[in-house]
């Protein structure tokens, strides 16, 4: 019994810190939309790292393609004004305006995911977290706030998970557990979350959103 009201703790405490740094719900300006057209002229330099289409070929590098647009505007802002610090990006986005950067987020997320097949081996284990979480350390399911399948939360600036990277998300969960992604609301309550995360729940979660679609 008194783990489970940690487990309903943890999850309202997770709420609760967003809803109070987010202000009234309905004094909330609706986001600013991107064209995506313009947005395509803008992407030459992400080729390199993130494919022509958004979809990584490589591990260490997010798939962009068919991620959440205000996510995404989220993430670029932060990259652009240092506040998350990406070695091989630093610069890279300094000549962007906001409008910019909302034209190619909006470019992204009309793409398509390729969702790429979870390895076995730890397949019931990142299920079970993704979709139960993990009551005995106080960890919430992760289709809280990203969905069964994985598609995340637009209005909420919850990222897609489904299809990404699997080496890519393990990367973001330790750095979470370190503190280094924790620079807004959404880091710190993902924070409170990994650090409750074993290496191996780690590994098994983000092998298991790299297939799911």
């Amino acid at each position: 019994m008194i783990k489970k009201l940690l487990f309903l703790s943890l999850l309202i405490g997770s709420v609760s810190a967003f809803t109070a740094s987010s202000g009234d719900a309905s004094e909330a300006k609706p986001m600013e939309r991107g064209n995506a057209e313009k947005g395509s002229k803008l992407v030459g330099t992400c080729v390199a790292c993130h494919g022509a289409d958004g979809n990584s070929v490589v591990g260490q590098w997010p798939t962009l393609a068919g991620q959440r647009e205000s996510y995404l505007y989220e993430q670029l802002e932060h990259i652009r004004d240092e506040e998350r610090v990406i070695a091989v990006m630093k610069g890279l986005l300094n000549d962007y305006s906001d409008d910019d950067l909302r034209d190619v987020s909006a470019f992204y997320s009309k793409q398509t995911t390729l969702v790429g097949k979870a390895d076995e081996s730890n397949l019931e284990l990142g299920q079970k977290i993704y979709r139960a979480g993990n009551l005995s350390s106080g960890v919430p399911a992760c289709t809280g706030c990203h969905g069964p399948a994985g598609k995340g939360l637009e209005s909420a600036e919850y990222p897609m998970l489904g299809g990404q990277k699997a080496e890519y998300v393990v990367t973001s969960l330790l750095a979470y557990q370190t503190g280094e992604r924790a620079i807004d609301d959404h880091g710190k309550i993902m924070q409170g979350i990994a650090t409750r995360l074993s290496i191996e729940e780690i590994r098994a979660v983000a092998n298991y959103v790299s297939g799911l679609y």
